[in-house]
């Protein structure tokens, strides 16, 4: 980037996460403290801890956001579109799912689009300004895959494409995938995540196109700045 972004630009770039299994609602609520105190974007947490994350994050600009199908995607659309359901109604304004992966990589792209629209469909209806990421899981695909289930998720009324879960074995984001993704993503917005635990990994990634970043390590990275020179 030509110049280093202000703590409150860099912080509405980021959706402050904790989706480890292990996560108590204390950890929760200090996730919720510190979006809030800092501005982070949103707050993104496993569905359990949804109304927990809307209730705490009341009247403060921070969003709620809660993953579905995660971390494997391999879930059936109409589980899918129930949970999704579920969260928006207990306060989530951002759903971040997992495609089905396996029928991607099986050529059932009809199938990936009716995945994906079904859940669309359903966080759309919730109100304005609401909006489904779509995670693709980059490291488990080809180029040409990728490429593909950027025209499937813009196609089906997605508002951000995603690199990955964080927990695959293939890994995280990388800037080759997010500069893929922002080439093909269209009118869809692009959000990193997986291994963003740096300043120089959050700046890496917005020069490469992201628009989003997802990671458990936000407060970590404004506090980079700190010590960074601008200009």
């Amino acid at each position: 980037m030509g110049s280093l972004p202000s703590p409150t630009e860099l912080a509405g770039k980021i959706d402050h996460t904790l989706l480890k299994p292990e996560a108590t609602a204390d950890q929760i609520d200090r996730l919720c403290d510190e979006g809030a105190r800092h501005a982070f974007a949103a707050v993104c947490v496993n569905p359990v801890f949804v109304r927990r994350v809307a209730d705490r994050l009341a009247g403060a600009a921070t969003r709620a956001c809660s993953v579905v199908g995660f971390p494997t995607g391999a879930t059936p659309t109409a589980n899918k579109v129930d949970e999704t359901r579920r969260a928006v109604d207990d306060g989530a304004a951002e759903i971040d799912m997992v495609i089905h992966i396996g029928a991607l990589l099986a050529g059932s792209t009809e199938a990936v689009h009716d995945d994906i629209g079904a859940l669309a469909d359903v966080v759309h209806a919730g109100g304005p300004g609401r909006a489904l990421k779509v995670i693709l899981e980059c490291g488990a695909l080809n180029d040409e895959q990728i490429v593909t289930a950027c025209g499937l998720a813009e196609r089906a009324g997605a508002d951000f494409v995603k690199t990955s879960t964080g927990m695959h074995a293939s890994g995280g984001a990388t800037v080759e995938a997010v500069r893929l993704l922002r080439a093909h993503a269209g009118r869809m917005s692009v959000k990193a995540a997986g291994g963003i635990r740096t300043l120089d990994d959050a700046l890496a990634m917005l020069d490469a196109g992201a628009d989003r970043l997802g990671a458990s390590s936000g407060v970590a990275i404004l506090e980079g700045l700190k010590d960074r020179p601008a200009g």
